[in-house]
Parts: structure tokens; sequence; C-alpha cells
């Protein structure tokens, strides 16, 4: 049980939800990038910006979850460990 909260905060942490969303957002749009046609070319002044925009999404989730892995989350401490003696807390064993 006292490594669930530690868990849960790893799993839920914001950098992980927005980097996994922007990788795969960036793949999808990415791939779209690939299979322009002449005239989609042309109304953008053949500039691709589905492949811009996908690499540049893929790059910022990948730095996210780099982020991520380089500066991990430390859950709080809970009440045992931080000795405040809240109501969940045991008493000290000399007594």
């Amino acid at each position: 049980m006292e490594g669930r909260p530690a868990s849960a905060a790893r799993l839920f942490d914001i950098r992980r939800v927005i980097g996994v969303l922007f990788v795969i957002y960036g793949l999808l749009v990415t791939a779209a990038g690939f299979f322009v046609s002449d005239a989609d070319l042309a109304k953008a002044q053949d500039v691709n910006i589905n492949l811009w925009a996908g690499l540049s999404m893929l790059v910022l989730g990948l730095l996210f979850l780099l982020w991520l892995r380089l500066s991990p989350t430390v859950p709080p401490p809970s009440r045992r460990e931080a000795g405040d003696g809240g109501a969940g807390a045991a008493p000290p064993a000399g007594e």
C-alpha cells in the first residue's frame, strides 16, 4: 500500500499526458504530411505545413517525455514519514 501513492503520482504526471498526446498527434500529422497532394501544396505556397507541424509536435512531445525522465516526480511524504502525529499515525514506541 505504501508504493501505491508514489506510482499514482508518477502515472498521472501532467508531463507524461502532454508528452504522449503530442507524440501521438505529431505522428498522425506527420503521416498526413507525407501524403499531401500538389493542390494542397499550392494552397500553402509550396510549404508542407502538415509535415513541419507534425515534426514540431513530435519533437515537443519527446522533449516533455525527456523532461519527465530527467526530473521524475517525487511524491510528498506520508503522515507517518513526516512524523506530524496525525490521526492515522502510530504512537511512539516508548509510550
